[in-house]
């Protein structure tokens, strides 16, 4: 099994190589959907959310009312904190359950938005960086998902630089330029990727 840890800054078009990876046969483990999963209704891990905010973060359906806990944690790091604490166990413990069962001679993919922020580059095998200059992401966060320039902004700034997300790459994918652009390069990365887990199961 190969293990890659898979990442990008905000707009750099993370979503699309994760989709182009799976449509090849990489197992795409999404730590963000994994996020969601292990808080849904009926799960214990909602259950110790309330237990530790209250009853006001859930909707009227009984959902996780994710604007309400967040108006509480992003204004508070301790209580971000305690957050973490319940949600990262539950999400580390999936994605381990995901890999596990992908078999010996997977390409596991790990999508994950805060690799370079968390140092978590020496848990894998090899680390793919998707890059595009700010301008791009700038233009694709505003044209594409409804920011303002200004929510953009401060979006990209919360993150790693360009650099630090650079200095943790094994294998960079541009994708400053279009869509159609991207595929050829993500497919070479597969190939590279297929070959590497030949060797490594060796």
């Amino acid at each position: 099994m190969l293990k890659v840890g898979l990442t990008g800054g905000i707009g750099a078009g993370k979503s699309e190589v994760s989709r182009l990876l799976a449509s090849y046969g990489a197992v795409v483990v999404d730590s963000d959907r994994i996020a969601r999963e292990v808080v849904e209704p009926g799960t214990p891990g909602l259950a110790a959310v309330v237990a530790e905010f209250g009853p006001g973060v859930l909707t009227a359906e009984g959902a996780l009312d994710r604007p309400a806990l967040g108006a509480i944690v992003f204004a508070d790091k301790g209580r971000l904190a305690a957050l973490n604490a319940i949600v990262h166990p539950l999400v580390r413990a999936r994605s381990a359950e995901l890999e596990a069962a992908a078999g010996p001679d997977a390409v596991v993919v790990h999508d994950v938005p805060l690799l370079a922020e968390n140092g978590l580059a020496p848990l894998y095998d090899l680390v793919v960086v998707i890059d595009a200059g700010t301008g791009t992401r700038l233009d694709r966060l505003v044209r594409l998902r409804g920011m303002t320039p200004d929510e953009a902004r401060a979006r990209m700034a919360a993150q790693a630089t360009r650099e630090e997300r650079l200095a943790v790459a094994d294998l960079v994918i541009d994708n400053d330029g279009p869509l159609e652009a991207l595929e050829p390069q993500v497919r070479a990365v597969w190939e590279q990727l297929r070959e590497r887990a030949a060797t490594h199961s060796d």
